[in-house]
């Protein structure tokens, strides 16, 4: 069995359209029946321009979102159908990063306190130096020096914010990862130290990963396997280089001749 079970979920919104006295709504849907599968351990590139559902798809599988129909079982466990106070505690299992870590970070909060409140969602006895000793360790782990932890978000570059970021989402040791866009407003050379810390914590913690973005380049250099979504929908899935080097769908045709140098290459 999968670690992670997708079916037929759908997340529709309603958006009322026209004046006050002749009005119609009309049905986005913004995820349309997708099914999927990440097994243990493995990176899930999930690609698709902006508008395609990958971003709602991945606030629908973190439950904050509720999904119109269908199915999400993490483990085994049905999400969906957990009561609310269930989801927060199971939500220790699976962390999300959002794309811009300056407005996921709470700016009154230094690094330390950021870290300390993630750990003490697992281990809510933990204080003292024992607490102060895994703080220092999780900033080690994503490459940023423990002498920094009593500064503010607004110190750091986008690229140290955005590795306390993945310190706070790996705080409460979880097993599943979702990284929506991490990389996608940093500069190019940061985006490659990113790829590369999440590359190795996944190879040391085992952890399984979804990884989001609209460059097919990028997933390309992270994940095992590679979904495509647009307007909702998978239009293409398979191993990372098989789609990589002979896609099948059209749109996904469409985003690789959008990386700079694929289409000079094709030629």
């Amino acid at each position: 069995m999968a670690y992670l079970e997708i079916q037929d979920l759908k997340t529709h919104f309603h958006q009322r359209q026209g004046s006050l006295f002749n009005s119609t709504v009309e049905i986005i849907r913004a995820v349309d029946g997708v099914s999927l599968q990440v097994e243990k351990g493995e990176i899930l590139g999930l690609v698709g321009e902006s508008g395609c559902g990958k971003s709602t798809l991945s606030r629908t599988v973190m439950q904050l979102q509720p999904p119109t129909a269908g199915s999400i079982r993490l483990d085994g466990v049905e999400l969906t159908e957990l009561p609310p106070a269930e989801v927060r505690r199971r939500r220790l299992d699976f962390q999300m990063v959002f794309q811009d870590p300056y407005a996921s970070l709470n700016p009154r909060m230094t690094v330390f306190a950021t870290l300390a409140e993630a750990i003490r969602q697992r281990h809510p006895k933990l204080t003292g130096k024992p607490l102060a000793d895994r703080v220092s360790e999780l900033m080690e782990t994503v490459g940023l020096a423990p002498r920094f932890q009593k500064k503010y978000p607004h110190e750091f570059s986008g690229g140290q914010r955005q590795r306390i970021a993945i310190a706070r989402a790996l705080a409460p040791e979880p097993k599943l990862i979702i990284a929506d866009e991490p990389v996608s407003a940093l500069d190019v050379s940061i985006q490659s130290q990113i790829l590369n810390l999440l590359k190795d914590l996944r190879e040391r913690f085992g952890l399984t990963m979804i990884f989001i973005s609209h460059d097919l380049g990028v997933v390309r250099y992270l994940a095992d396997r590679i979904v495509v979504m647009y307007r909702g929908r998978i239009v293409e899935e398979g191993e990372a280089e098989q789609v990589f080097n002979h896609p099948q769908d059209a749109y996904t045709q469409r985003l690789l001749a959008a990386i700079p140098g694929m289409a000079e290459m094709s030629h």
